[in-house]
């Protein structure tokens, strides 16, 4: 019974001692972070003047001086983080000289040694301070590291650190294969990756739409969504035309997203696709280039086997003017799985009228509301009533 007892006092009084050290722990780490925390902002009030002479002479055609005097290692770190902070924010000719002023100060080389300390957290932060200083020199050893890691939060680290500083194309192809390797859905990550590269855009997209690897593919494709690279559009046609299956559909959308100038049998080519996601982008895509001429290919689109196809198809003929609403009326008096979408679309199309405000889509709309009549006439006091709104009542 004593034993038991003893047993269980001994046990509360270690957990009391262990519960007192972590609180004197937590107390004290609290306690240096607010001493660090005072002296950054003593080096930061030092080193003002420093950092006010650097803004002042970013756009001078000077050699950018050095710190004064030996620095401490926090007191190093202070003066590293604002340059890091101005080159994230800074581009041209101004970031070059900070990274160059970074090189200088023995920043770049101190990170460099740190990629190889025993603790992986130093490591990993030490490549995302090379990053920020556009490090191209320590390119090879942060490729090293990667290689050693699993994919997580810090390989993502390391890999964006490389796309930031490498000033070589092998390299960025080296970083999109390693994290690629991992196997997970990381294609819209490595796009938003490339858009931070230190390399010309169009040159490295033109490059890397010329690789075999699926992966890199998406990854290049991703990349070129919301900027305009005309350099690359001969690229972009070859995998629409002859690209693998995977990537097809997106090369199409970027494609026609160009404004290429469409031949009649280039749209023929690309309606028939074997790919339903092919003939549907390129049934939106028609629409709005308002290719008139193949208003026939998005009619016989409309009872195509994707719903997909025959929605965008109904989409484009209604933005393709009279003729093309009239396309949809004719499908709409037939049967089938055309006639159900295009009467869902003439729906649309003529519940719109009241969003109608300025005198060009009045017109417009009057117009194809006297072709809807030409087909259905007006059945209604509704349909009636709906025309008076938009240009007078056409019932009479």
């Amino acid at each position: 019974m004593f034993s038991n007892m003893e047993l269980a006092y001994g046990f509360i009084y270690v957990c009391s001692g262990l519960i007192a050290a972590g609180i004197i722990l937590l107390f004290t780490m609290k306690l240096r972070h607010q001493a660090e925390q005072k002296q950054m902002e003593a080096f930061k009030e030092k080193h003002r003047d420093y950092f006010i002479y650097l803004q002042s002479h970013l756009h001078d055609d000077v050699q950018l001086a050095l710190p004064q005097g030996r620095l401490e290692p926090l007191e190093r770190r202070v003066v590293e983080d604002k340059l890091i902070q101005w080159i994230e924010r800074l581009k041209g000719e101004s970031r070059s000289k900070l990274v160059s002023l970074c090189q200088e100060a023995g920043f770049v080389e101190a990170e460099k040694r740190m990629l190889s300390s025993l603790f992986p957290g130093k490591r990993v932060e030490a490549a995302y301070r090379l990053g920020g200083m556009r490090a191209a020199e320590a390119v090879p050893e942060m490729l090293e590291l990667l290689q050693t890691m699993r994919y997580g939060p810090e390989s993502i680290i390391v890999a964006r650190a490389i796309a930031k500083s490498a000033d070589q194309y092998e390299f960025i192809r080296a970083m999109l294969k390693q994290l690629l390797a991992s196997g997970k859905p990381v294609q819209h990550l490595a796009a938003d990756m490339l858009l931070e590269t230190r390399l010309e855009s169009a040159g490295l997209l033109r490059r890397l739409l010329q690789e075999e690897e699926l992966g890199i593919l998406k990854a290049a494709l991703a990349a070129m969504w919301g900027q305009a690279v005309p350099a690359v559009v001969p690229a972009l046609g070859r995998l629409a035309f002859n690209g693998q299956e995977d990537v097809r559909a997106e090369a199409v959308k970027l494609y026609l997203a160009s404004n290429p100038v469409l031949k009649d049998d280039t749209i023929s080519q690309l309606m028939s696709d074997k790919e339903w996601e092919v003939r549907a982008v390129t049934a939106k895509a028609l629409g709005r280039i308002h290719a008139a001429g193949s208003i026939p290919l998005l009619q016989a689109a409309l009872a195509d086997d994707s719903w997909h196809v025959r929605h965008n198809s109904a989409e484009s003929l209604s933005l393709l003017g009279e003729q093309g609403f009239e396309a949809l009326c004719q499908a709409a008096l037939g049967a089938g799985a055309a006639r159900e979408i295009a009467l869902s679309r003439i729906e649309q199309v003529m519940g719109s009228e009241r969003s109608t405000q300025a005198v060009d889509q009045i017109v417009a709309f009057n117009k194809i509301k006297l072709v809807y009549e030409s087909y259905f006439g007006i059945s209604s006091k509704k349909a009636a009533v709906q025309m008076a709104g938009v240009g007078g009542d056409y019932s009479a």
